[in-house]
């Protein structure tokens, strides 16, 4: 009597994404209109933001393009517009602000993602994010050479400031946020960025 062999079947690896592959990938009409990004060769669809998320957006990215004009140099980007952290594997991620000085005029910027990392990144977190893959983020960022990264919490109003050496530091709701050597000369403060218009000082204080 013959005993069969059964084997498992085999299952072929997921073709892992490259940046370019992604770029077309992105640009399919189907897929206008989603926010993605790519972790290491895999697609991720990103959720749509919230209006107070947005609201703390527009105002981080004000505060740092009030700072690129007053200094004369860098740029602000928002958006989630992309930003290539590594090529093997393919990551590319949208800061929801990000500050670069990889050029001088709006013809020098990268026609599409560019090579480049930010000088600063920053992540405001949504209600919907974990903190797990908030943090994988953050250290992406800064292994791929960005300064520093902020993360900005609107609801419990604080932004932590996170580099590649010493501790993350803490601006609570009545902190003045500062730039220290990656942007000299900033600050602002931190009750700033999260006040709605006609919002009492007092109120945003408390």
């Amino acid at each position: 009597m013959t005993t069969a062999t059964l084997t498992a079947p085999t299952t072929a690896p997921p073709h892992l994404m490259s940046v370019d592959e992604f770029w077309d990938f992105c640009q399919l009409p189907e897929n206008q209109g989603h926010s993605y990004e790519l972790i290491r060769g895999e697609v991720v669809e990103m959720p749509n933001p919230t209006r107070k998320h947005g609201r703390a957006c527009m105002k981080i990215g004000f505060e740092l393009e009030t700072y690129a004009q007053r200094v004369g140099r860098g740029y602000v980007v928002s958006n989630d517009s992309g930003v290539i952290l590594f090529d093997d594997p393919a990551t590319v991620v949208g800061p929801d602000v990000a500050y670069f000085e990889d050029a001088a005029t709006f013809a020098e910027i990268h026609p599409k993602w560019g090579t480049n990392v930010p000088i600063l990144a920053v992540e405001v977190l949504s209600p919907s994010d974990r903190r797990r893959v908030v943090m994988e983020k953050i250290s992406n960022y800064l292994v791929s050479g960005v300064s520093a990264v902020w993360l900005a919490d609107y609801e419990e109003r604080f932004v932590t400031v996170f580099r590649s050496t010493g501790v993350p530091k803490n601006f609570g709701d009545a902190g003045l946020l500062v730039g220290d050597d990656y942007l000299p000369g900033f600050s602002c403060e931190v009750a700033a960025l999260f006040r709605l218009p006609g919002e009492p000082l007092a109120a945003a204080a408390s």
